[in-house]
C-alpha cells in the first residue's frame, strides 16, 4: 500500500478561510494524501468573517509533512513576530518536500527566515514587504523557486494547489482534479488586480486599507529586524 502524502494547513485566528479551504478542496480529491489542520492547541479557530475551523492536530502532535502551507489574512501580522508558531514552521520546512503559502501566508514564510535570495509571489498589496525578507518579488499567480511555492492573493491558492499536485503526482492527476471541480473561471468583472482594474477604484481600496497596511508595514519592521543578526 502506498503511503500517503502528509500535507498540512496552519490554522490561526483571522485567517482568510479561501485561502486554506481552496487548496483543501483541491488536495482532498488527490488520491493516497492526509490532511493536517494545525494550530497550538485543537480549539475551533476563528476566521476573518467569523467561519470557525477545528484544527485536527496541535504543532506538538503533528507528524513530519511533505507539504506545508500558510494561508493568509489579517491574523498573518500578529504572527511574524510569534516565535512559537515561526520555530514550528522552520521545524517542518527543513524536511518538507514542499514549502509553499497563499497569499500573506508568504510573509509568515519570511519571518521564518524561509525566503531569502528566493522568488514569491503573495497579494498584490504585500509585494512591497517581501523584499525586507530578502525575497525576490514576482507579480504572479503562482510562483516556483526549487521547493518553495508561493501563490498570489487569496483567489490564487486554487491555482496554486493544482501546480502542486501537478509536482506531486504529475499534470495529468492535477487537470483531472480542476475538471472534477469544475475550475474555470470567467469572472463578471475585469478588476482582480491593479493591473486591469479602474486606478480610482485601486486608490479607493488603498486609502480604505491604509491604517492596516501601517500597522502590517510595522510588524513586518520588526520581523525582519529580528532575522537581520542571522543575515550577517
Amino acid at each position: 500500500m502506498a503511503t500517503k502524502i502528509k500535507i498540512g494547513f496552519l490554522l490561526f485566528p483571522d485567517l482568510t478561510q479561501l485561502d486554506l479551504t481552496g487548496p483543501y478542496e483541491v488536495f482532498a480529491r488527490f488520491p493516497e494524501v492526509e490532511i493536517f489542520l494545525i494550530w497550538k492547541n485543537r480549539e475551533p479557530v476563528p476566521s476573518r468573517g467569523g467561519i470557525a475551523i477545528v484544527p485536527t492536530t496541535a504543532f506538538a502532535e503533528c507528524p513530519q509533512l511533505d507539504l506545508i502551507c500558510i494561508p493568509g489574512g489579517p491574523g498573518t501580522d500578529a504572527l511574524l513576530t510569534d516565535e512559537e508558531t515561526l520555530a514550528f514552521v522552520r521545524k517542518q520546512a527543513k524536511a518538507a518536500r514542499y514549502v509553499t503559502s497563499v497569499c500573506t501566508g508568504a510573509l509568515l514564510l519570511g519571518a521564518a527566515g524561509l525566503l531569502a535570495g528566493k522568488r514569491a509571489a503573495t497579494h498584490w498589496t504585500a509585494m512591497e514587504f517581501l523584499p525586507q525578507f530578502g525575497a525576490i518579488p514576482v507579480d504572479e499567480r503562482v510562483v516556483i523557486d526549487g521547493k518553495l511555492i508561493t501563490g498570489g492573493g487569496v483567489t490564487a491558492g486554487i491555482d496554486f494547489a493544482l501546480t502542486a499536485v501537478a509536482a506531486l503526482a504529475g499534470e495529468r492527476v492535477a487537470r483531472g482534479i480542476q475538471l472534477s471541480m469544475e475550475y474555470d473561471p470567467k469572472p463578471p468583472f475585469d478588476s482582480g488586480h491593479p493591473k486591469c482594474a479602474e486606478p480610482k477604484l485601486v486608490e479607493g481600496f488603498k486609502a480604505w486599507a491604509a491604517k492596516s497596511q501601517a500597522a502590517r508595514a510595522e510588524k513586518v519592521r520588526q520581523a525582519a529586524a529580528k532575522l537581520a543578526p542571522d543575515a550577517g
